[in-house]
């Protein structure tokens, strides 16, 4: 089954700081505060996979 299909829900929450972060099952799999930078959307994907 491909991942969009196994999705429940999506939230965006608004923050200040320039805060972006990835959170998937309470887990970051993403913090632009720690790294700086903006995930790949590639390496998000991957970082959800491994999740299962």
């Amino acid at each position: 089954m491909k991942l969009k299909q196994r999705v429940g829900a999506l939230k965006l929450v608004p923050s200040d700081g320039g805060v972006f972060e990835v959170v998937a099952d309470g887990q970051i799999l993403h913090s632009k505060r720690a790294t700086g930078e903006f995930p790949n959307p590639d390496d998000v994907l991957r970082a959800v996979q491994a999740l299962r």
